[in-house]
């Protein structure tokens, strides 16, 4: 369930956002943007963004539950954690450090399940074919690639930028949206696919982009099919909003609502992003008649916020 400040208030009380005006938080913010991904029987793929304060962060700690499975250096921002049961529902949470050697608070929980472990299994995926990419904007970048073969089933796709691995998603899936990357900036991507057993095919082809030089979202950080509607109910008029979550390869845990022109409220999900479609209602006055413009963004992995939708007009009416 998604929960949300009053309307016209813009701080959100969900404990997933910081407040830069909250002198009595905390120095050091959680890491945003946690996701985990599978990448075979025994191991998972954890990937984070920085936190949003200006505290400087000396390392990161990575949890399973409460057990600490990782310390890594500030310049890493993701880890393979191996050694798991296969067919096992795992929690992942993680905490950055900073120069004091205090440990800010920890991030959201995400969960990940590995698959089924499968035997003698030690044929790699084909190599993924027909890499394409394109830049989206000035700080995301996407790609999308045929699908790689596997006797046993592929369970996930590793993305490297160069000779780093950067971001994995399911097996299911044959596109990415990176975000967070500098404007004006050449890379390099390719894609390997892995199985059950930990098999890595070879890398596909490379493609060569650069993000455009100017800051902005691209648009594919928008939400899609963004619809609004007034709706009467008790002697009240209410927005009711419809959207589709732009494909981030990570949750979208938040989404500003402006109306006229201004942030109406901030809608925060917690452990139950929604990946498909979203809805969210609010009160808009008892006047009939008045006319409404709204639209929404939502917050990307590393913490930034997309592109905006487009806008739509509503009239309440009896």
């Amino acid at each position: 369930m998604a929960c949300a400040t009053a309307l016209l208030t813009t701080v959100t009380s969900c404990g997933l956002l910081s407040s830069d005006d909250d002198a009595g938080g905390p120095a050091l913010s959680e890491p945003l943007g946690v996701t985990a991904q599978a990448g075979s029987a025994t191991s998972v793929h954890v990937m984070w963004n920085k936190p949003t304060s200006t505290a400087a962060v000396t390392d990161y700690e990575v949890y399973r539950g409460s057990v600490r499975v990782q310390r890594l250096p500030a310049t890493q921002q993701m880890v393979d954690v191996t050694g798991l049961e296969p067919r096992t529902r795992y929690v992942f949470t993680v905490r950055a450090r900073a120069k004091d050697g205090d440990l800010g608070p920890a991030s959201r929980s995400v969960s990940v399940t590995t698959p089924a472990a499968v035997a003698a299994d030690r044929s790699a995926p084909s190599r993924p074919t027909g890499l394409r990419g394109a830049a989206d904007g000035g700080r995301s970048v996407s790609l999308s690639w045929r699908k790689a073969t596997d006797d046993k089933g592929v369970v996930s796709y590793d993305i490297y930028q160069g000779t780093t691995k950067i971001h994995s998603v399911p097996g299911n899936r044959t596109e990415a949206l990176l975000t967070g990357m500098r404007p004006g900036t050449a890379y390099r991507f390719s894609v390997r696919a892995r199985d059950a057993a930990d098999n890595t095919s070879p890398a596909s082809e490379t493609v060569r982009l650069t993000t455009a030089k100017g800051g902005d979202e691209g648009p594919g950080t928008a939400p899609s099919d963004f619809r609004a509607a007034a709706r009467h109910s008790d002697k009240a008029y209410y927005i009711d909003l419809t959207w589709t979550p732009p494909r981030t390869g990570g949750e979208v845990p938040a989404y500003q609502v402006y109306l006229d022109g201004k942030q109406a409220t901030t809608v925060v999900w917690g452990d139950s992003a929604p990946k498909d479609a979203a809805k969210y209602s609010f009160y808009i006055g008892t006047e009939a008649g008045a006319r409404h413009r709204v639209k929404i963004r939502g917050q990307l992995p590393d913490g930034t916020w997309g592109a905006f939708s487009p806008e739509r007009t509503v009239t309440t009416r009896q």
